[in-house]
Protein backbone atom coordinates (compact mmCIF):
# COMPACT_ATOMS: atom_id res chain seq x y z
CA UNK A 1 0.00 0.00 0.00
CA UNK A 2 1.11 3.56 -0.64
CA UNK A 3 0.99 6.31 1.98
CA UNK A 4 -2.11 7.68 0.24
CA UNK A 5 -3.75 4.23 0.47
CA UNK A 6 -2.86 4.05 4.19
CA UNK A 7 -4.32 7.54 4.78
CA UNK A 8 -7.54 6.56 3.01
CA UNK A 9 -7.72 3.31 5.00
CA UNK A 10 -7.14 5.11 8.32
CA UNK A 11 -9.79 7.64 7.32
CA UNK A 12 -12.45 4.92 7.18
CA UNK A 13 -12.01 4.08 10.89
CA UNK A 14 -14.74 5.91 12.87
CA UNK A 15 -12.57 7.28 15.67
CA UNK A 16 -9.74 8.26 13.30
CA UNK A 17 -11.78 9.81 10.47
CA UNK A 18 -12.44 12.95 12.54
CA UNK A 19 -8.72 13.72 12.91
CA UNK A 20 -8.23 15.29 9.49
CA UNK A 21 -5.88 14.63 6.59
CA UNK A 22 -2.71 16.07 8.17
CA UNK A 23 -3.08 14.00 11.32
CA UNK A 24 -3.89 10.87 9.32
CA UNK A 25 -0.76 11.41 7.23
CA UNK A 26 1.36 11.43 10.41
CA UNK A 27 -0.33 8.23 11.58
CA UNK A 28 0.17 6.57 8.19
CA UNK A 29 3.86 7.45 8.21
CA UNK A 30 4.38 6.42 11.83
CA UNK A 31 2.33 3.21 11.87
CA UNK A 32 4.17 -0.09 11.58
CA UNK A 33 2.97 -2.92 9.34
CA UNK A 34 2.99 -6.45 10.74
CA UNK A 35 2.12 -9.79 9.22
CA UNK A 36 0.53 -12.29 11.60
CA UNK A 37 0.38 -15.94 10.56
CA UNK A 38 -2.77 -18.03 11.01
CA UNK A 39 -2.90 -19.31 14.60
CA UNK A 40 -0.38 -16.73 15.85
CA UNK A 41 -1.24 -14.58 18.88
CA UNK A 42 -1.24 -10.82 18.32
CA UNK A 43 -1.67 -10.06 22.04
CA UNK A 44 -2.82 -11.77 25.21
CA UNK A 45 -5.56 -10.80 27.65
CA UNK A 46 -4.21 -9.06 30.73
CA UNK A 47 -1.01 -7.73 29.17
CA UNK A 48 -0.24 -4.02 29.17
CA UNK A 49 -1.37 -2.27 26.00
CA UNK A 50 0.84 0.47 24.57
CA UNK A 51 -0.70 0.56 21.10
CA UNK A 52 -3.72 -0.19 18.96
CA UNK A 53 -3.80 -2.50 15.96
CA UNK A 54 -5.80 -1.74 12.85
CA UNK A 55 -6.64 -4.88 10.86
CA UNK A 56 -5.84 -4.38 7.18
CA UNK A 57 -6.38 -7.93 5.91
CA UNK A 58 -7.50 -11.14 7.55
CA UNK A 59 -9.32 -11.66 10.83
CA UNK A 60 -8.77 -12.40 14.50
CA UNK A 61 -10.65 -14.33 17.15
CA UNK A 62 -10.95 -12.27 20.33
CA UNK A 63 -11.26 -14.37 23.48
CA UNK A 64 -12.19 -12.28 26.53
CA UNK A 65 -10.36 -12.73 29.80
CA UNK A 66 -13.59 -12.74 31.83
CA UNK A 67 -15.35 -16.07 32.06
CA UNK A 68 -18.80 -16.03 30.54
CA UNK A 69 -18.05 -13.36 27.94
CA UNK A 70 -18.39 -14.65 24.39
CA UNK A 71 -15.72 -14.71 21.72
CA UNK A 72 -15.87 -12.27 18.85
CA UNK A 73 -14.33 -12.12 15.39
CA UNK A 74 -12.72 -8.89 14.16
CA UNK A 75 -12.00 -8.26 10.50
CA UNK A 76 -10.58 -5.59 8.20
CA UNK A 77 -11.11 -2.02 9.36
CA UNK A 78 -11.40 -2.98 13.04
CA UNK A 79 -9.27 -0.99 15.48
CA UNK A 80 -8.19 -3.27 18.33
CA UNK A 81 -7.17 -1.47 21.52
CA UNK A 82 -8.59 1.99 20.82
CA UNK A 83 -8.39 2.91 24.52
CA UNK A 84 -4.65 2.14 24.55
CA UNK A 85 -4.06 5.09 22.21
CA UNK A 86 -4.94 7.52 25.00
CA UNK A 87 -4.23 5.81 28.31
CA UNK A 88 -2.48 2.95 30.03
CA UNK A 89 -4.72 -0.07 29.99
CA UNK A 90 -4.69 -3.86 29.91
CA UNK A 91 -5.81 -6.01 27.01
CA UNK A 92 -9.33 -7.31 27.80
CA UNK A 93 -9.03 -10.22 25.36
CA UNK A 94 -6.55 -12.46 23.56
CA UNK A 95 -6.33 -11.94 19.79
CA UNK A 96 -5.42 -14.95 17.61
CA UNK A 97 -5.16 -14.73 13.82
CA UNK A 98 -7.79 -16.89 12.12
CA UNK A 99 -5.86 -16.68 8.84
CA UNK A 100 -2.72 -14.98 7.58
CA UNK A 101 -3.39 -11.33 8.41
CA UNK A 102 -1.80 -7.90 8.29
CA UNK A 103 -2.19 -5.13 10.84
CA UNK A 104 -1.04 -1.55 11.30
CA UNK A 105 0.43 -0.95 14.77
CA UNK A 106 -0.24 2.57 16.08
CA UNK A 107 1.77 3.31 19.21
CA UNK A 108 0.34 5.45 22.01
CA UNK A 109 3.48 7.60 22.08
CA UNK A 110 3.21 8.39 18.36
CA UNK A 111 -0.57 8.98 18.60
CA UNK A 112 -0.15 11.44 21.50
CA UNK A 113 2.64 13.30 19.69
CA UNK A 114 0.37 13.59 16.65
CA UNK A 115 -2.37 15.09 18.86
CA UNK A 116 0.13 17.62 20.24
CA UNK A 117 1.01 18.65 16.67
CA UNK A 118 -2.63 18.88 15.59
CA UNK A 119 -4.61 20.56 18.40
CA UNK A 120 -7.69 20.81 16.19
CA UNK A 121 -7.61 17.01 15.76
CA UNK A 122 -7.25 16.63 19.53
CA UNK A 123 -10.30 18.85 20.03
CA UNK A 124 -12.38 16.82 17.56
CA UNK A 125 -11.32 13.61 19.31
CA UNK A 126 -12.19 15.11 22.70
CA UNK A 127 -15.62 16.08 21.37
CA UNK A 128 -16.20 12.54 20.06
CA UNK A 129 -15.20 10.98 23.38
CA UNK A 130 -17.44 13.40 25.29
CA UNK A 131 -20.36 12.56 22.99
CA UNK A 132 -19.79 8.84 23.55
CA UNK A 133 -19.65 9.35 27.32
CA UNK A 134 -22.93 11.27 27.23
CA UNK A 135 -24.55 8.46 25.22
CA UNK A 136 -23.25 5.82 27.66
CA UNK A 137 -24.67 7.85 30.56
CA UNK A 138 -28.07 8.01 28.82
CA UNK A 139 -27.94 4.26 28.15
CA UNK A 140 -27.13 3.58 31.82
CA UNK A 141 -30.01 5.80 32.91
CA UNK A 142 -32.35 3.84 30.63
CA UNK A 143 -31.15 0.54 32.12
CA UNK A 144 -31.46 1.93 35.64
CA UNK A 145 -35.03 3.08 34.90
CA UNK A 146 -35.96 -0.28 33.38
CA UNK A 147 -34.58 -2.11 36.41
CA UNK A 148 -36.47 0.20 38.78
CA UNK A 149 -39.70 -0.58 36.94
CA UNK A 150 -38.92 -4.29 37.11
CA UNK A 151 -38.77 -4.65 33.34
CA UNK A 152 -35.06 -5.27 33.11
CA UNK A 153 -33.28 -8.56 32.49
CA UNK A 154 -33.80 -11.20 35.15
CA UNK A 155 -31.29 -13.78 36.22
CA UNK A 156 -32.50 -17.23 36.89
Amino acid sequence: MTIEDDIAFLGRVPILQRLGAGALRILAIGAENYTVQAGQMLFEAGEAADCAYLIEHGSFTLTPQRAGDSEAVAGPGTLLGEQALLSETLRPATAIAREDSTVLRISRAMFLKMLESFPEAAQRLRDLIASRAEQWARDLDNVRSALARGTGPRSG
